[in-house]
């Protein structure tokens, strides 16, 4: 008997049947931008081996004007039907099936050609948009028309028509973005008359046996949003106009709530898509924050939904499924929602990866190959470099020791996991040890490598990591001042006033440990909507609550502080960094940059400003934390290369930054990959 009947169960849609109830949601990974459709393929057709049910493309622009930004990748003419068919070609040689997103950016497109109902500029873009009138909505209209007409032509089994997440159809819905006063503005019933339109012409040039699924927004998330009649209301005009599946949209781009990230729990919307169960009659699929076979099979037990959405969990692990279906569920990689290899990838225009998987998007260039020259090879440390690279060698048939001098596995990720927000990294470190002993490599557990146990070994991998710098500041030999280490991993206690020394990520983590006290948001949907000012669109529409966010009472007065004169937290993630600066200043978190660091006395820590050090402060606390940055720990490679013995160093131990487990992964799997 499956451990996951409702998740392994086909899906009868009338005219096909898919094979399961999962869904690959479209993601942007910069992949169909590259023009190369053979990579293309190879990244769809891994995911198509792996038994998903059905996979929606990343979105492809209906015209130019539609784009995300200039060159953004489309199917504007006959000309790009070729390059898809590849695509089409290589997923169906899988036995998959897929659909093409066809992504209308509307006053998100990052361009000053960008097309809106009204001229109201985003807040995450500098173009304002161009107001349409009757021949450019016309004009829009047929070509998400004839986009869909290209992709049957190319071979999709179906498209998905985005209409959530703020993007041009959505932007229709809103009085927040749609001012128009004719035909397409003001009442509800104008305002849905384009997504409607749309809908009834995209059925009409596909005709009766294709895969239209809409993807409609649940709750906007913004001030103005659509209400939930208005929501219900929708969802049965475009199932009446020719939809065959309706998708789960949450939150506005420009929303001021994560939705996606690993600070938000598993499964935090798929309340609202329950809402909408047995409003219409076609299946409805539940997204955002379902990442492993035990909660999406909930989710669908529980009748929140038909089908459900994973998107990156297929980065992380493309057999997704196939583990599921053969009761390997603790061998599936887990997408940790970190969005460091992929959203941050995006919207810094690279090509999407994954933290956990680095092959992903890049299976043509990062092969991993049977070696035909078997050695033993030691790796020393199992943070995630040594982890990626002794799983990797293994893999490939190599003979694997790996050395740990500490207890467990996991290094610096043992630390990460501690954060309230990151219990994802939970279940990565329980994932490491579960394919360590799966892959059958020989853990030395509690051995420190030396030059005398690394004998006899073909090939030596250093990834010992870093350790914390010294910042040298006078005083810092106190019992009240500690280092970040002692706070996250010794258990050392923390008084009332705490300042940080170091505002990267690890500072600003470490401030979220200590002013957490008691359960975590992230593993208390209630408490996290609470925290976060997420209501119900029934009772507020856009689902905004009426009180709006309000954060539990921190346990600690925290001041967090920095060298550098630029604003604090600058250089975190580029779509996760606003999550954590939010976080910290609902819970009054004080925030100075531009110090120096004069001495710590028993009352805390005396700074000064500027060159001039002038304006000397005393910051009170009761405990000094240092999170000054760390150095690379070279001792080992140091006496290897002292003996005249080659070694391969990694990782931290290769390069000292923020605690960078993308990098780290992608070092130690490139490294094996080719030993």
């Amino acid at each position: 008997m499956s451990l996951y009947p409702h998740l392994l169960a086909p899906l009868d849609l009338g005219f096909t049947t898919l094979k399961n109830r999962v869904l690959m949601g479209s993601m942007h990974t910069g992949l169909e931008e590259t023009g190369d459709w053979s990579r293309i393929g190879a990244f769809y057709a891994e995911r198509a081996s792996g038994g998903v049910g059905l996979i929606v493309t990343g979105g492809m622009a209906p015209n130019r004007e539609g784009g995300v930004f200039p060159d953004a990748a489309g199917l504007y003419s006959d000309g790009d039907i070729a390059g898809h068919r590849i695509v089409t070609d290589r997923v169906h040689g899988e036995g998959g099936m897929i659909a093409m997103q066809i992504l209308h950016a509307g006053r998100y497109a990052y361009s000053a050609d960008c097309v809106g109902p009204s001229p109201v500029k985003s807040p995450i873009s500098p173009f304002p948009p161009n107001e349409l009138d009757e021949n450019g909505i016309e004009k829009q209209i047929a070509d998400i028309a004839t986009a869909a007409e290209r992709a049957l032509e190319a071979g999709y089994d179906g498209v998905e028509i985005m209409g959530s997440e703020g993007y041009f159809l959505n932007q229709f819905l809103v009085t927040r973005t749609n001012k128009r006063t004719d035909r397409w503005g003001g009442s509800y019933e104008n305002r849905m008359r384009l997504p409607v339109e749309v809908v009834r012409r995209v059925r009409r040039s596909v005709g009766d046996r294709f895969i239209v699924i809409y993807r409609l927004s649940m709750i906007d998330l913004i001030p103005e949003g659509s209400s939930w009649d208005e929501i219900v209301r929708l969802a049965r005009a475009v199932e009446d106009a020719g939809a065959t599946i309706i998708n789960t949209g949450i939150g506005w781009h420009e929303a001021r709530i994560p939705t996606i990230a690993t600070s938000v729990p598993r499964r935090a919307f798929t309340w609202v898509t329950k809402k909408l169960m047995g409003e219409v009659s076609v299946p409805v699929i539940a997204s955002n924050r379902i990442n492993t076979p035990e909660v999406a099979e909930a989710v669908l037990a529980e009748g929140c939904a038909d089908m459900v959405s994973m998107a990156r969990p297929f980065l992380a692990d493309p057999m997704f499924v196939a583990k599921a279906a053969r009761g390997e569920a603790e061998l599936i990689a887990p997408c940790i929602a970190c969005n460091q290899a992929c959203l941050d990838h995006v919207f810094s225009g690279e090509t999407s990866s994954c933290l956990v998987n680095p092959r992903a998007c890049f299976e043509t260039e990062l092969v991993i190959r049977q070696t035909e020259a078997p050695k033993r090879i030691a790796v020393v440390g199992t943070g995630p470099a040594g982890l990626s690279a002794a799983l990797t060698a293994s893999e490939r048939g190599h003979s694997v020791t790996l050395f740990e001098r500490d207890s467990r596995i996991g290094g610096q990720l043992n630390m990460a996991r501690r954060i309230p927000g990151k219990e994802e990294f939970h279940g990565l470190v329980e994932w490491y040890e579960t394919s360590v002993r799966a892959a059958g490599i020989d853990l030395q557990l509690e051995t420190a490598a030396d030059l005398r146990t690394l004998d006899g070994f073909d090939e030596i991998i250093v990834a010992t990591g870093v350790t914390p710098r010294d910042p040298g500041i006078p005083g810092q030999d106190q019992a009240h001042v500690l280092g970040y280490r002692d706070v996250l991993l010794g258990g050392a206690e923390v008084g009332q006033r705490v300042a940080i020394v170091g505002a990267g990520g690890i500072g600003f983590d470490v401030a979220e440990f200590l002013l957490q006290d008691g359960e975590s948001p992230t593993e208390n949907p209630a408490l996290w909507r609470k925290e976060w000012g997420v209501g119900d669109p029934s009772l507020t529409p856009g689902g905004l609550a009426q009180k709006g966010p309000q954060p539990k009472r921190p346990s600690r007065k925290v001041t967090l502080l920095q060298r550098k004169a630029t604003a604090l937290g600058k250089g975190l993630g580029k779509t996760t960094g606003w999550i954590h600066r939010a976080a910290l200043n609902m819970k009054n978190v004080r925030m100075i940059g531009g110090v120096n660091y004069e001495h710590i006395g028993a009352d805390g820590l005396h700074v000064s400003f500027g060159e001039a050090r002038e304006n000397s402060t005393l910051i009170e606390a009761d405990t000094v934390v240092i999170c000054a940055g760390q150095n690379s720990e070279r001792t080992l490679a140091d006496e290897l290369a002292a003996a005249g013995r080659t070694a391969h160093v990694i990782g931290g131990a290769d390069l000292a930054a923020e605690l960078d487990a993308k990098r780290a992964v992608d070092q130690g799997m490139r490294l094996a990959s080719v030993i």
